[in-house]
């Protein structure tokens, strides 16, 4: 019980909480569509979506970038592998260094699944203003900084 000197937290205001909760609502909204049409779930999908604009990146650039533990990184990659969407190459300027690039099926997943992610996102943000939308990414890359997150492997256009 709060008393005096400790004031109460209640979980519907604490921002920590309701970024928390909005992420996986998020989260849950999007993968509906690489979920039913692709099967993949979400360690699959961030994995995939980190690797494919890229020249190849590596798990540990991965699980910084997406903020995943290395554990889901590497079972994503091994069901990637399998269902031949990534494959693994030798890095040529290091070649005990593997990076991950997508093979021809999953350029062609992630071709058809950009589409279709990005007209969500936009579904999504659609119930904000411009200028309410300028506010909240400005807000996000200020919480991002302060928070000193890793810059993302690819970045956003």
């Amino acid at each position: 019980m709060p008393t005096a000197k400790q004031p109460a937290l209640r979980l519907t205001t604490f921002v920590p909480f309701r970024l928390n909760r909005l992420a996986v609502e998020v989260s849950n909204h999007m993968s509906t569509i690489y979920r039913e049409r692709f099967g993949l779930e979400v360690p699959e999908w961030r994995v995939l979506v980190t690797v494919a604009p890229e020249q190849g990146c590596t798990a540990q650039q991965i699980a910084a970038s997406t903020r995943m533990h290395k554990t889901r990184v590497s079972r994503a990659i091994a069901y990637l592998m399998e269902k031949g969407f990534i494959e693994r190459v030798a890095n040529a300027e290091d070649r005990r260094e593997m990076r991950l690039q997508l093979t021809k099926p999953g350029r062609k997943i992630y071709a058809e699944l950009v589409p279709l992610a990005l007209q969500r996102e936009r579904e999504l943000l659609s119930c904000l203003s411009k200028a309410e939308l300028q506010s909240f990414l400005a807000a996000l890359d200020r919480l991002e900084d302060s928070l000193e997150l890793a810059p993302l492997v690819a970045e956003r256009d």
